[in-house]
C-alpha cells in the first residue's frame, strides 16, 4: 500500500510538470541561451568565493530597510520594508535595474523582546513570487516567539525584468546571478536582525530553490544559525539535468548559443556550470546540529540521493522523511517544515545580551 502511495506522489509531480513544462502553457528556462560574458563573469566570482569562504568570516554588508507597517494587531505586527540590494558593483551592473531593491516582508510578535526571540529568514522556491506563502508558513510560529522575515527574490515578483515571463528565467546567467544575490542579501538581513535588532536567535530556511539558497547562507554565514533546507537539492545540476525541469529547459536554444552538434554536450556545459551551486563544496555550517533538511519520499524532481550527499558533507544535520512527493509534500507538510523550523533554532544557544 505504502508503495502504491508512493508511486501516486511520484506520478502526480510528473503529471504536473507535465502540464507545466511540456505544454504550450508558459515558455521554458533560458529561452535566450547561456548569458555570454555574463556568465563568464559569474564563474570567474563564485569560483573565488570558494577559497574566501574556506575561513567563513567574510563579513555581510549591513543593511538599513525603509519601513512602512501593513497592519498591526495586539499581538502581532506585518512590515515591509525596500533597500538597496548589497551586492558590490560588478554584480550590480549584471543584474536587471528592477532587481536593484529588495523588498521584504517582517512579521513579528509583539511584547517579547527581541533578545528573546528567534527570527527566520524565509527564502523563495521556484516560482514564489509573493510574501503570502511563506508568511502562512511562518505565522503559526508568532506563538512560539519566532519572527519572519520573508526576502523577494531577484528575478522574481515586483524584481522581475520586463521581458521575463513567469518565474522562467530568459539565461543560464540569470540563475546563478539570481543565487549570488540572493545569498548577499540574505546574509546582510540577519546580519540586520542580529547587529541592530538584537534578536537572540536566527535561522534561514527555503524551499526547493529557496532550500539550495538557504544552504549556501547557513554555510557562509559567520556566526551560527540554524539553517532548514525543505524539498531541497544539493546543487541545481539535480533539478535541471535529472529531474523534472529539465523538460521545462530549451536545450535546442541552448545547443545554438553554445554551437555544438549534441544535446549531450550541452547537458555537460550545464552540469559544468551549475557544479557552482553544489552545496557540498560549501563550507559546513558553524553548527551543523542545527542543519534540519526536510525531504520528499517521492519526489520527481529532488532524488533521494541528492539529499543523502548533503547529509554526507555536513557531519552532525539531520534529514527527515515525510510522505509524498515534491507537489504534494508543499501542500500538505508544512506542520513538519515548522517543527523543523522550531527543532532547528532549539538547537542554538541563546545570544548573551548586552548589559
Amino acid at each position: 500500500m505504502a508503495t502504491k502511495l508512493g508511486m501516486l506522489h511520484y506520478v502526480l509531480d510528473h503529471v504536473y510538470g507535465a502540464f507545466m513544462h511540456r505544454t504550450k502553457i508558459s515558455p521554458q528556462f533560458f529561452s535566450r541561451g547561456w548569458g555570454g560574458k555574463q556568465l563568464e563573469l559569474l564563474e570567474r566570482m563564485i569560483n573565488q568565493l570558494f577559497p574566501e569562504a574556506a575561513g567563513q568570516n567574510w563579513p555581510p554588508v549591513l543593511v538599513r530597510p525603509t519601513w512602512k507597517t501593513v497592519w498591526e494587531s495586539k499581538s502581532a505586527c506585518l512590515r515591509e520594508g525596500v533597500f538597496r540590494t548589497p551586492c558590490d558593483e560588478q554584480l550590480l551592473s549584471a543584474l536587471p535595474p528592477e532587481s536593484h531593491t529588495a523588498r521584504v516582508a517582517f512579521l513579528v510578535p509583539k511584547s517579547v523582546p527581541p533578545q528573546k526571540m528567534a527570527c527566520v529568514v524565509h527564502l523563495a522556491g521556484t516560482g514564489d513570487h509573493s510574501f503570502e506563502r511563506r508568511l502562512r508558513l511562518g505565522g503559526p510560529l508568532l506563538k512560539e516567539n519566532i519572527a519572519t522575515m520573508v526576502l523577494e527574490s531577484p528575478f522574481y515578483g515586483q524584481r522581475r525584468p520586463m521581458l521575463q515571463r513567469g518565474a522562467k528565467l530568459l539565461c543560464v546567467s540569470d540563475l546563478l546571478l539570481l543565487g549570488k544575490a540572493t545569498i548577499e542579501e540574505a546574509r546582510s538581513l540577519l546580519h540586520w536582525l542580529d547587529s541592530e535588532e538584537g534578536f537572540g536567535k536566527m535561522g534561514v530556511c527555503g524551499l526547493s530553490m529557496g532550500g539550495v539558497h538557504a544552504a549556501m547562507v547557513g554555510s557562509l554565514h559567520p556566526t551560527p544559525v540554524a539553517t532548514l533546507p525543505f524539498l531541497s537539492p544539493h546543487s541545481a545540476t539535480v533539478a535541471f539535468c535529472e529531474g523534472i525541469l529539465q523538460h521545462a529547459t530549451a536545450w535546442e536554444a541552448l545547443r545554438k548559443d553554445l554551437a555544438v552538434m549534441t544535446l549531450e554536450e550541452v547537458r555537460e556545459r550545464m552540469r559544468n556550470v551549475f557544479s557552482l551551486t553544489d552545496v557540498t563544496r560549501f563550507p559546513i555550517p558553524k553548527n551543523p546540529n542545527a542543519v534540519i533538511f526536510v525531504s520528499a519520499t517521492d519526489d520527481g524532481y529532488i532524488p533521494k540521493h541528492s539529499v543523502l550527499e548533503l547529509q554526507k558533507a555536513w557531519p552532525g544535520s539531520e534529514v527527515r522523511w515525510v510522505t509524498g512527493g515534491h507537489v504534494s509534500s508543499f501542500l500538505l507538510h508544512n506542520g513538519e517544515f515548522r517543527r523543523a523550523i522550531v527543532d532547528g533554532l532549539g538547537r542554538l544557544e541563546w545570544k548573551e545580551s548586552p548589559l
